[in-house]
């Protein structure tokens, strides 16, 4: 051996020089070491960037890069400060929709403004991999006339933070792009995301004003649309809260001979999903977990293991009629949007109507920002609450305060603010283009495509919980969790009047759409996979509904095991963690898994709260066994899957593995922190936390 060195300090010299070059050229290594507002998006047929800036007479572009919704959600809110503030001629598009080979042709004087999310371990999104491409595309000088801004949105929680967007940072500087301002970063891990957003564009729009010239008015709202009422009412072309067009009396949906609707299914085209069985997990008095089980039978929407369920949620009647009492809407009436121009697309299907709108278009419960507060304050329906609307979105600790800490949602913050008094003169048009868009939810499956093709399985903790800011405040309630838990009831005929629920649902949706218990959903293709060779030893923690992908993989192994005689499979070990035997989930599953694959499947249980014991948590499970932990990994080169809480288990967990290297690696924890970014590089530290 080398230098005097032993087998296992040489290969832990080796992992190092590895964990260095990964960390520097990790692009590289993934493909080596890979183990297996509507409002404002550009509505053109062309792909040409410049030549649809040109023709649609535009002064500043803004582009995005969105997995779920939400940097498309701050571009939109960006791109409508820039024209309220200063009338500026905006477009805002998603990068995947434009081919930007000319993107240093833009016409003089023109900013491009990115906003750039971050998924997985610093992947782009799946939508963003062209623009991806592109930048690695480039060579020295190939954008110097382009002038930039960007700001990244991601979770600190993962390793590569905002990796997305630092990528596109620096190959925009190798190109020779110009910067204007600070590239911003938000972090959802520490909560931070609507104040960073803040920070970064109130100093960003200072150098705009002096860069461009720019003469700053009182924010005034400049409609995208001509928004008009329909007198001719509800007919076969009216959608009352269809996900698409495609479902209207008159759409055009696509059927196999045997009469089964078929895809292709994607984020803008679910499929309605019959649920045919589901189940309370839990017992207890105060807390549920629903299991839920889809048909996709004869649709051609397939999954594999691993991957997300979205589920695109309803609100419930109760935040309805709240937010229409609130704006003094009538939901009866059947409104239409026309984009002003061709650069923009109708934020949801029209013409519907304002009732079909609130429940089944608009995000009315989600958390509010004060950069919408300040766009009400043009609306506000007298001088004192003009002036408290412009204090409360000033200020970001009275707003935090006043607003965040008590959980209100839009009109819960409004009522508050007037005592219960109505804010009828907020313009529909104005709640109808700046309220988000409702945005489908995403579920781990728990389910195995190997062994259950035709069904997709999730497993759903209902949030529930009373609001922490005061005993009289309305609780604090997850839109498609409970949405799913009443139906649950419903399905299993249970009284939903004796449940206690704190909010209800329309289960028979537009045009009895939905009856017969069904949902829209589409599959999201996820990187959380086994790995190929089932003899490759498997360490999975998960805690709480941190399980439910587990429980797929375990299934897919079963059947794995059912279909190959003299099978060899590796160690699978699986640390779980519940409060109690309460809330253990699929507590009767796990015993048949392991008689079905002998000792390759171990369950290891952290119970949190029984009474009378100490708190144990996985952490704790995994340090019990961490002889056992460090070998399967260093001498076995088990796979690590992590998915769960990301804030507290995961860094947790992190910091337990780090320590079980550094001990028996005889290493540092820096290196040893390093060994394990070289893992998840590779592919073999995956995690799929939230």
């Amino acid at each position: 051996m080398p230098l005097g060195l032993d087998t296992l300090d040489f290969a832990v010299l080796c992992a190092l020089a590895l964990a260095v070059s990964a960390y520097l050229g990790r692009d590289t290594l993934k493909q080596l070491f890979a183990s297996n507002d509507e409002s404002i998006r550009v509505n053109s047929d062309s792909r040409d960037i410049v030549q649809t800036l040109k023709d649609n007479n535009k002064n500043y572009l803004v582009l995005y890069g969105s997995q779920t919704g939400t940097a498309e959600d701050y571009a939109k809110k960006f791109a409508k400060e820039l024209a309220a503030k200063f009338s500026l001629r905006v477009m805002c598009a998603d990068v995947e929709k434009y081919d930007l080979h000319d993107l240093n042709e833009l016409p003089e004087g023109v900013v491009v403004s990115f906003f750039i999310s971050t998924y997985g371990e610093g992947d782009f999104p799946d939508g963003a991999v062209p623009f991806e491409d592109f930048l690695n595309s480039l060579n020295s000088d190939d954008l110097n006339n382009l002038r930039y801004t960007l700001f990244g949105l991601g979770n600190s929680t993962y390793e590569f933070f905002n990796g997305a967007g630092k990528k596109t940072h620096k190959l925009l500087s190798e190109a020779g792009a110009t910067i204007l301002g600070k590239y911003g970063e938000a972090d959802d891990g520490a909560g931070t995301t609507d104040e960073d957003y803040l920070g970064w564009a109130d100093s960003l729009l200072e150098i705009l004003k002096t860069e461009l010239s720019l003469d700053e008015h009182e924010q005034k709202f400049e409609p995208s649309f001509h928004y008009s009422v329909l007198e001719s009412g509800v007919t076969d072309k009216v959608s009352l809260g269809e996900p698409t067009t495609q479902y209207l009396p008159d759409g055009e949906l696509t059927f196999s001979p045997d009469g089964r609707q078929t895809g292709p299914f994607d984020p803008s085209y679910p499929f309605v999903a019959p649920i045919v069985k589901s189940k309370e997990l839990f017992n207890s008095d105060d807390r549920n977990c629903i299991h839920a089980e889809f048909d996709i039978s004869g649709s051609n929407l397939k999954y594999s293991t691993g991957d997300h369920l979205a589920l695109w949620p309803s609100n419930s009647d109760e935040k309805v009629e709240q937010f229409l009492s609130c704006f003094g809407l009538d939901s009866s009436v059947v409104f239409d949007l026309k984009p002003l121009d061709t650069t923009v697309e109708v934020p949801f299907p029209v013409p519907t109507t304002i009732g079909a709108a609130v429940r089944y278009y608009l995000e009315i419960t989600g958390p509010i920002s004060r950069q919408f507060f300040s766009s009400l304050v043009q609306f506000a329906p007298n001088d004192k609450l003009k002036d408290r609307l412009n204090e409360i979105s000033k200020d970001k600790d009275e707003f935090a305060k006043s607003i965040t800490a008590k959980y209100l949602n839009l009109a819960d913050a409004l009522l508050y603010l007037s005592d219960g008094a109505k804010w009828n003169s907020v313009p529909w048009n104005f709640l109808a283009e700046s309220v988000p868009r409702l945005q489908p939810r995403y579920y781990s499956i728990s389910s195995s495509s190997l062994s259950e093709k035709q069904t997709i399985s999730v497993t759903a903790i209902v949030e529930n919980m009373p609001n922490p800011s005061s005993e009289k405040a309305e609780p604090v309630t997850g839109v498609a969790t409970n949405l799913l838990r009443h139906v649950q009831l419903s399905q299993n005929n249970e009284n939903v009047k004796s449940s206690n629920l704190p909010v209800h649902y329309d289960l028979a949706g537009p045009r009895n759409l939905f009856s017969s218990h069904k949902l829209p959903v589409h599959v999201r293709r996820s990187a959380f996979r086994l790995p190929s060779n089932p003899a490759t030893p498997v360490i999975m923690i998960g805690p709480g509904t941190g399980v439910a992908p587990f429980r797929g993989f375990i299934r897919d192994r079963v059947k794995f095991a059912e279909q190959q005689s003299n099978v060899n499979l590796g160690k699978h070990l699986l640390f779980y963690g519940s409060r109690d035997q309460n809330d253990f989930l699929y507590q009767e599953e796990w015993p048949e898994y392991s008689k079905k694959l002998g000792g390759s499947f171990e369950l290891i249980v952290a119970h949190s709260r029984l009474p009378g014991k100490p708190k144990c948590y996985v952490q704790d499970k995994i340090k019990e066994r961490d002889q056992e932990v460090f070998d399967l990994i260093s001498k076995k080169g088990a796979f690590i899957y992590v998915c769960g809480d990301a804030k507290g288990m995961a860094q947790g967990v992190h910091a337990t593995l780090v320590d079980i290297i550094s001990k028996h690696s005889n290493v540092d924890k820096a290196e040893a922190t390093e060994m394990l970014k070289l893992f998840k590089t590779s592919g073999k530290y995956q995690e799929d936390v939230w």
